[in-house]
């Protein structure tokens, strides 16, 4: 009858392991999944699968532009911009998270001493005292993958925070490149306008002084004092404009703006050019990319976790050591003691928690899902805007020439029958206006193009050495 009644109380056990490994993250549709084109619309690329971001280099893609300047802000910027920093830490705790899911798994040992004092109705009532100390160990049984599954989640989990950690840099290593190089243009701006505020003061002197002869009228002079300050007050917006550049450098490398300075200088900056076909071979190394995608599989195993609260947990305990009422006897080996035990638990009513559990981690699964192929999209999306940037900026700069080209003839025109009396000031000043528009333009597409070539590394996930 012992050994009957004994079968009967083991009967759950034995049920529980006929059940392990029936629970299991659910399967992600593919039909869910986003679908990759079969080549991109700008370029002549076809559509690559490629290796995941974490493993490979993301390459000193900014040495391309040959410019010490930049290479030393990037390299500080790595070390000692904040938003790095908290990326770094973020993915130092996800893996903290991973180290303490795997610990779960692993038996716990402890060890522990105590004294107590209290009646004893066995013994009369009379007060006593009991010292003891000994070792506990306790494992919860891994019936239905509970504990692995969290531990995969934290693993992902993981995974994603280093592909943000990735992402992070590569995002300040743009963001500092296309910061100094938007400084750079407007260097070269300043510098332009600033001679043609000498040219017009030098212009101006000369009027006034014919003005004084009596040669023109005072409408000239005051035409020309109208273009100086004009000028000279476009030239004080890009000072401005500057400023503002520079200290916005200041933030992404970890300075206070207060110190931090950047010297005027020629740009000298190279453009590089990325090869045909690079696109479509490096895109999938997006590390935001990658880090939705581990999200979405994080947020798969926990839906694996979240059903496996319905079925028992088996967890086995032992103790064993010493327990005596006198101090010198504890350590007795007639004072020993020790215990084992197995409990199998199941709650039978939980008022809806558990399936409120398994609903939550459902739709994290499904946000994670949406959030995976909205992120693809943008990256194509990314890709298809700087490349078609590309393509145009280089048709515009071609036309550009051509308008500076001719606006710069025209104002040694205007000038030599101005000089001559054949036209008013009116029409030299128009096309010195023109001239400089013209000029000015050509900057600004030339450093669209170069922003627009950052934007593409960017859009990338990073350099495309290794893709070649």
């Amino acid at each position: 009858m012992k050994i009957l009644a004994n079968k009967r109380l083991l009967a759950p056990l034995f049920a529980a392991l006929l059940l392990a490994g029936c629970v299991s993250a659910p399967a992600i549709d593919p039909a869910a999944l986003p679908a990759a084109p079969a080549a991109f619309k700008e370029g002549d690329g076809r559509w690559t699968q490629a290796a995941p971001a974490e493993p490979q280099a993301r390459g000193t893609w900014w040495k391309a532009f040959d410019d010490a300047t930049l290479d030393g802000l990037v390299e500080r910027a790595a070390t000692a911009n904040h938003s790095v920093q908290i990326a770094a830490a973020r993915l130092a705790q996800a893996r903290a998270f991973l180290r303490a899911a795997d610990a779960d798994r692993l038996p716990q040992i402890g060890v522990g001493a105590g004294a107590s004092r209290g009646t004893d109705a066995a013994n009369g009532n009379r007060p006593a005292t009991v010292v003891s100390a000994g070792a506990s160990l306790a494992y919860e049984v891994d019936l239905f993958g509970r504990l692995q599954a969290a531990s995969r989640a934290a693993a992902l989990d993981a995974r994603s925070r280093e592909a943000l950690l990735q992402s992070t840099r590569l995002l300040v290593q743009a963001d500092v490149a296309q910061t100094y190089l938007a400084l750079r243009a407007v260097d070269e701006e300043r510098r332009l306008v600033r001679d043609t505020v000498t040219a017009y003061r030098d212009t101006l002197n000369l009027i006034e002084r014919r003005y004084s002869a009596g040669d023109v009228a005072e409408l000239d002079v005051a035409r020309v004092r109208t273009q100086v300050a004009a000028t000279e007050s476009e030239a004080l917006a890009l000072d401005r404009r500057r400023a503002e550049l520079e200290h916005a450098l200041a933030v992404l490398v970890g300075a206070a703006a207060s110190d931090f300075r950047v010297d005027a200088a020629d740009w000298r900056s190279a453009l590089p050019v990325i090869p045909a076909g690079v696109p479509s071979a490096v895109l999938t190394r997006r590390p935001d990319v990658s880090a939705a995608q581990h999200a979405m599989l994080a947020a798969q195993q926990r839906v694996g976790v979240a059903q496996a609260a319905w079925f028992p947990n088996l967890s086995l305990t032992a103790n064993g050591g010493y327990a005596s009422p006198e101090l010198g006897d504890l350590f007795k080996w007639s004072a020993r003691s020790w215990g084992v035990g197995a409990l199998l638990s199941l709650p039978l009513f939980d008022g809806g928690r558990r399936e409120a559990g398994v609903q939550n981690a459902s739709a994290e699964l499904d946000a994670a899902l949406a959030g995976y192929r909205e992120q693809v999209l943008v990256a194509f999306r990314d890709v298809e805007d700087q490349l078609s940037a590309l393509r145009l900026l280089a048709e515009q700069a071609d036309a550009q020439s051509r308008a500076v080209a001719a606006a710069s003839r025209a104002t040694v025109l205007s000038s030599s029958r101005y000089r001559n009396g054949l036209v008013s000031q009116i029409d030299l000043l128009d096309a010195q206006r023109s001239e400089l528009a013209n000029r000015r333009q050509a900057l600004q597409v030339k450093a669209a193009q170069y922003q627009a070539t950052v934007g593409l590394v960017r859009a990338l996930g990073g350099g495309w050495e290794a893709a070649i």
